[in-house]
């Protein structure tokens, strides 16, 4: 047999529908039917529903592929860069990434695979924690190592205890302004390609959460800082803010992400270990762990039915529904007692739960 339609022409002496193809890919195959039927090959289609029904064995389906991958991404990569390897080697399920690096930072960075490219907003809810090391007696125009640096004279060392107390108004709720040399929208702009043309640019303060703020090592004029925080919090800000108010400027010079919720460093794989569609699908983690530390449903395989067809059940009292999810329409994730992410839901009137997003299907069409 040959490849995915949507890679290759059909080997001399099949048709172009005696081969082999994705799911994913039917779209592909019906796609290549109705070019021939424009061209006057109109048995195309009647082909191509001849063969699906009565020749299913002639091809090979895929196993979808729906979970998380752990990537312990490398200095001097994007995370763009992380995606398309992977992205080539089991396309054409879809790949993404749930949470920008820069390029000159390494560690976790959480990969979603196939349906899970939906659930990106469960893996931003999740704090984050990170290793970074800066140096005072400077600054940068991108607030890190890789921008134009400018040294500045520092008349006495920073104390320890000086900085203890510096530290402390950047642990819970703050403003923060995020650097030029962001992703951030400025008039429709992303603020780097803003910055990189010289352009003087305003970002106005957001509020982002830090949960907690650790001196690993220090001695002047290097520091070391484990930091967890929430969703859009830029750790260069934090040690670019910390030497203003210390007075001696400050510029990250390197950065380390440990954690995102449950995806560790010490469990992530080298991006180098992924070398085919085997290797992929063996370390992709469940999408139902994406949920831990969260509340979710357990339902009921009969309730799985009704859900995967779209349709609401009513709400249990035995269920423990955050107050997230019944004040602001927050989705809760759905799951078997199997432990199989089926959907993401919402409670409408407080009295009914409708699926938003499926991801399981029906007991029926298994």
């Amino acid at each position: 047999m040959g490849v995915c339609p949507c890679l290759a022409r059909p080997p001399k002496g099949q048709t172009p529908f005696q081969i082999a193809f994705s799911p994913d890919c039917l779209f592909a195959v019906l796609a290549r039917a109705t070019v021939s039927v424009e061209r006057g090959k109109t048995g195309a289609i009647a082909q191509t529903a001849q063969f699906i029904l009565n020749s299913h064995s002639a091809f090979y389906v895929m196993e979808r592929l729906f979970g998380f991958l752990n990537i312990n991404k490398p200095s001097g990569l994007s995370s763009r860069e992380v995606v398309n390897p992977v992205q080539r080697l089991i396309r054409p399920t879809k790949v993404g990434h749930s949470g920008t690096l820069d390029p000159m930072a390494e560690g976790v960075l959480v990969l979603c695979v196939g349906p899970a490219t939906r659930l990106t907003d469960l893996v931003h809810r999740h704090p984050k924690s990170y290793r970074a090391t800066f140096r005072f007696g400077c600054r940068s125009d991108t607030d890190d190592a890789t921008g134009t640096i400018e040294e500045l004279p520092v008349t006495e060392p920073v104390s320890g205890e000086r900085l203890q107390a510096a530290l402390k108004p950047f642990v819970g709720e703050i403003e923060q302004r995020p650097p030029a040399f962001s992703a951030v929208h400025v008039g429709g702009h992303r603020a780097y390609r803003l910055a990189r043309r010289g352009l003087e640019i305003k970002i106005k303060p957001r509020r982002v959460v830090v949960h907690a703020i650790e001196v690993v090592d220090y001695a002047f004029p290097e520091v070391v800082l484990n930091i967890e925080c929430g969703s859009g919090t830029y750790i260069r800000a934090i040690g670019r803010d910390l030497g203003e108010v210390l007075g001696c400027g400050a510029m990250m010079t390197a950065l380390t992400r440990t954690s995102v919720g449950p995806f560790d460093l010490a469990d992530s794989i080298d991006l180098d270990s992924l070398v085919d569609e085997a290797s992929v699908k063996q370390s992709i983690r469940p999408a139902a762990q994406v949920i831990t530390g969260f509340r979710f449903i357990t339902c009921t395989p009969e309730e799985q039915d009704h859900l995967c067809h779209g349709r609401r059940i009513p709400v249990q009292e035995h269920w423990e529904i955050p107050p997230s999810c019944t004040d602001s329409n927050q989705a809760i994730p759905v799951v078997t007692a199997q432990n199989e992410f089926v959907c993401l839901a919402r409670i409408v009137g407080g009295k009914e739960l409708a699926p938003a997003q499926v991801f399981l299907r029906a007991l029926n069409e298994t």
